[in-house]
């Protein structure tokens, strides 16, 4: 499970609220840091299945080099243009490489769900579309920063 956030527990989101945030968001921005110390952030697609946040990634960028030599990252998620709208979560925790990489459909069952939930959501579709370039990561955050500035306006 997620670390408590601490700071901002006024306008942390619920459970529910970040799930539904989290499942309807279409683009997070995901960190990752060299073997020589430099961030490396760039943006994804994602799916939140209400435990992890599942990446789909090139297998030959720099983000899919940089998490094989240190496998951590952190995915942000975010929304609003207003400050009173500005909403958002910080995700962060190991990377997990699931099934084959690049993806070419061999029977994952792990992928099942994810693999499902992405295709529709971003293709309409009920299976995927694999195009032999990308692969799976799953983020399971050990820590989880959530802020909804709406909140403000109602106390």
């Amino acid at each position: 499970m997620a670390a408590e956030q601490r700071r901002g527990r006024r306008i942390m989101m619920t459970s529910g609220e970040l799930d539904a945030f989290l499942a309807g968001a279409r683009t997070c921005r995901v960190a990752t840091v060299s073997a020589a110390g430099r961030p490396h952030i760039s943006p994804l697609w994602f799916v939140w299945d209400g435990a992890s946040l599942w990446l789909y990634s090139l297998t030959r960028s720099r983000r899919w080099a940089q998490l094989r030599g240190q496998p951590w990252l952190a995915a942000v998620v975010d929304a609003g243009e207003e400050y009173g709208e500005l909403r958002g979560a910080e995700l962060s925790g190991p990377a997990v490489f699931v099934g084959e990489s690049p993806r070419t459909g061999e029977p994952c069952a792990e992928l099942e769900r994810p693999e499902r939930l992405f295709a529709r959501k971003y293709f309409g579709l009920d299976g995927m579309p694999y195009d032999g370039r990308h692969g799976w990561l799953r983020l399971t955050p050990d820590a989880i920063a959530s802020w909804d500035f709406g909140k403000l306006r109602a106390r």
